[in-house]
């Protein structure tokens, strides 16, 4: 018998309140987050949000090695192989409702972050009230290596990490960890791994209310018990933050990228943000430098509106299918980008991505 793509659980705390647990529990994938998983996901979201009794909920990935490690790559390859442009918008609908669903979901939600946590399962954790990392963590935005772009909600949140921090992120899908993360404002609190188990006994033994509001506190109180209590591992987000916003202080993804490579001749750490840039989709990079700088003007919705419609640009055009080929199925790592380099790629060609899809009266989120 099939295991369930997303397990889920009541547990009645002491003071007569649920907490709801929420697992995604798909470890061969690292817990890839399907179509499914994302509607069973959104429907039990719903029915927490207006059940009077449950007070928080618990969202976290099955096993050790990931809360969850992005999108279901395999299934849009072959939706894009097939030009089944039906399916991928019902897919990419489906979760950006759920991240939205999260980012204004009233209840307190404490999102574990362990292990590999990427692409859409950087959205979800974004998303959450209470975003949980710990000495596993491993947070990336690498779609610029797969021919896409940071979406699930990130032309939100990567301008508003700390100075431009977020445009380096999304341009180079420089790997955060747990201390990154909290600098970089990703997450909130730090827990240890071990501890997984024990803090989620005591969500059993606080005294929850009947006020949303007083649960977020209750919340935030029980977590930042562990501030303090554990060394974290050195946050190298932090220490390049000058070098970092001087290298993206210009006005185009080559001035960057020359400037970045100038600086990673003797530090392996940007010798690899240069190589992700480098091999990365110059579509791509053009595409994150854009939208980098028009999002901040554009609210949470709207945010989602315009990412639904670049990313169903993306579906239509050659690199995010070429890219997931190389990196992920054939695994050649030598996709062939169409335009190839960053002097072919056009400010015209730019927009036809940010073009929607639909009349606004027909866009998905339009009675959102």
């Amino acid at each position: 018998m099939a295991q369930p793509l997303v397990l889920f659980e009541t547990r009645r705390a002491r003071s007569g309140s649920e907490v709801g647990f929420a697992t995604l529990n798909a470890e061969p994938s690292l817990n890839a987050l399907s179509l499914a998983m994302a509607e069973e996901l959104l429907a039990q979201l719903h029915e927490w949000r207006d059940d009077p009794a449950i007070a928080c909920v618990v969202l976290q990935g099955a096993g050790e090695k990931a809360f969850c490690a992005g999108g279901d790559i395999v299934a849009l390859y072959e939706w894009l192989t097939a030009a089944d442009f039906t399916a991928v918008e019902r897919y990419f609908v489906q979760e950006y409702t759920l991240d939205y669903f999260l980012h204004s979901f009233p209840k307190p939600v404490l999102c574990w972050g362990h292990g590999i946590v990427m692409g859409g399962g950087l959205g979800l954790l974004v998303a959450s009230s209470h975003r949980v990392v710990t000495e596993s963590s491993r947070l990336a935005t690498p779609e610029v290596a797969i021919g896409l772009y940071p979406d699930v909600g990130a032309s939100w949140f990567l301008p508003r990490m700390p100075g431009r921090t977020g445009l380096y992120v999304g341009l180079t899908g420089t790997h955060l960890n747990a201390a990154d993360a909290l600098f970089g404002s990703l997450a909130d609190y730090f827990a240890p791994n071990s501890e997984r188990q024990q803090l989620f006994e005591q969500l059993l033994s606080v005294e929850w209310s009947d006020s949303p509001r007083a649960n977020h506190h209750t919340l935030s109180q029980l977590l930042r018990e562990y501030r303090g209590e554990y060394d974290l591992p050195a946050s190298t987000l932090r220490a390049h933050f000058d070098l970092i916003n001087a290298i993206t202080d210009h006005g185009s993804v080559e001035e960057i990228l020359q400037a970045l490579e100038s600086h990673a001749v003797s530090e392996a750490w940007l010798q690899r943000a240069a190589q992700t840039l480098r091999d990365g989709s110059p579509t791509s990079a053009k595409v994150i430098f854009e939208i980098y700088h028009r999002a901040p003007r554009l609210s949470l919705k709207e945010i989602f509106a315009l990412e639904l419609g670049l990313t169903m640009q993306f579906a239509q055009h050659p690199d995010f299918r070429e890219g997931i080929r190389a990196r992920l199925i054939d695994k050649d790592n030598q996709p062939h980008w169409s335009p190839a380099t960053l002097a072919e790629v056009g400010d015209s060609y730019i927009e036809e991505h940010f073009a929607s899809p639909w009349p606004a009266s027909q866009h998905p989120f339009k009675n959102w």
